[in-house]
């Protein structure tokens, strides 16, 4: 049985994160979407998303498939739901398509957007990831649920002894290779869990729920609140609150970080800051490519949304609900807009586009810094689509 996740409309309005992954890629939580649906079903797992994706996120359909809606995440009342359907069934909530079995002929031709025959109607409440706001508000949800599934009939690691650990001990929980040195976990406010190969460095204080994933680096002072991740290769300091930051970068010095979404390969110069709250505790506005206007989020604190590859300058200020595109580098005085285009350079000042030649010089660069990350054709071929595919909002 094959597990084949799929995209449907929640990949236009996670925007810009959804330019570069499957929406089934997405982190939160500790794990991202598609890998807790293959600790659930225990197997492997292909992608049905845009086509200038399939070559890095492969399609593989077999002769009997399940096909699974990437925007949703699983809890064991799903599981069970799915594992009931016959083949050309779908399992819907309301309007959503949440599953789908089908052979190997179905398959080929199936769209989220089709019509089926036999619908079973899914009434339990389930996390969906349908805007970009989504992942940190319902990230202490995901992390604790991640926690429970990581860690069942398991023991941690002992850590050193210089540590101080307040709260449930049993929320706690540290991988053989996870190494902290004089900090305090604190575990009253949600689960934490530290990956293999991972370093909280002296003096940190983290409170609960928090997740530092594989390879990464809590620096010496840092201040995080929950419900935070860090992901896997990436280094953070200063203050975090309730962020969610995928994997492969560095917010590593002085600086707040809160309510917020950092890509894949990003930076955060020394002391930039995010407002996650207005002056006047208005509701905040995200910018919605959609629509090409600011969405209401319903929330009064919301913070930074920022796409894969995208980089600040030294003290750069960002302000309540900005959204900065994929590849996009920002740097100077002042607020730069709360709508930072995919491929732009500058700030507040004004932009140019960021060309392509200049991007794929730094991108190479960067990938030369972690070990086993190549920047091929496949990395080159889908920044130059999302390239494209942004045109329309470098008007500068």
């Amino acid at each position: 049985m094959a597990i084949i996740l799929f995209d449907d409309n929640a990949q236009n309005t996670l925007l810009p994160l959804t330019y570069t992954r499957p929406v089934a890629n997405l982190r939160i939580g500790i794990l991202t979407i598609d890998e807790k649906w293959a600790k659930y079903l225990g197997q492997a797992y292909s992608y049905l998303t845009r086509d200038y994706l399939q070559g890095k996120f492969q399609l593989d359909i077999q002769s009997q498939n399940i096909f699974i809606n990437g925007s949703v995440c699983p809890d064991d009342s799903l599981v069970e739901a799915i594992d009931k359907l016959t083949n050309g069934e779908a399992l819907k909530a309301g309007n959503v398509l949440i599953a789908l079995k089908l052979d190997e002929t179905g398959a080929k031709s199936f769209t989220p957007a089709g019509n089926f025959d036999s619908v079973k109607e899914y009434t339990q409440p389930y996390v969906a990831i349908n805007y970009t706001e989504d992942i940190f508000r319902n990230n202490g949800i995901e992390l604790k649920k991640d926690f429970a599934l990581l860690t069942k009939g398991r023991a941690s690691a002992a850590i050193s002894a210089t540590n101080t650990i307040i709260g449930d001990s049993s929320q706690f929980f540290a991988e053989e290779s996870a190494v902290a040195e004089c900090a305090t976990f604190n575990t009253k406010f949600g689960p934490i869990y530290l990956a293999a190969d991972t370093e909280v460095w002296e003096g940190a204080n983290i409170r609960g729920g928090f997740a530092l994933c594989s390879h990464s680096q809590v620096k010496m002072g840092t201040k995080i609140y929950g419900a935070t991740t860090v992901g896997p290769h990436s280094r953070v300091g200063g203050e975090i609150n309730n962020a969610v930051i995928w994997g492969y970068t560095s917010k590593g010095h002085e600086g707040y970080l809160g309510n917020s979404v950092l890509g894949e390969w990003c930076n955060i110069g020394a002391d930039s800051n995010n407002s996650n709250l207005k002056n006047n505790y208005a509701e905040v506005k995200l910018w919605d490519y959609t629509s090409q206007r600011f969405r209401r989020t319903g929330l009064q604190f919301c913070g930074l949304i920022m796409g894969d590859h995208s980089k600040c300058g030294i003290n750069t200020m960002f302000n309540t609900g900005t959204v900065v595109g994929v590849s996009a580098n920002v740097y100077g005085a002042g607020y730069p807009r709360n709508f930072v285009a995919d491929f732009a350079w500058g700030g507040a000042q004004g932009f140019e586009t960021y060309g392509l030649k200049k991007v794929f010089e730094t991108t190479e660069k960067v990938f030369e810094r972690k070990e086993g990350r190549d920047f091929n054709q496949i990395e080159k071929d889908i920044l130059t689509n999302v390239f494209e595919l942004t045109e329309q909002f470098r008007r500068f």
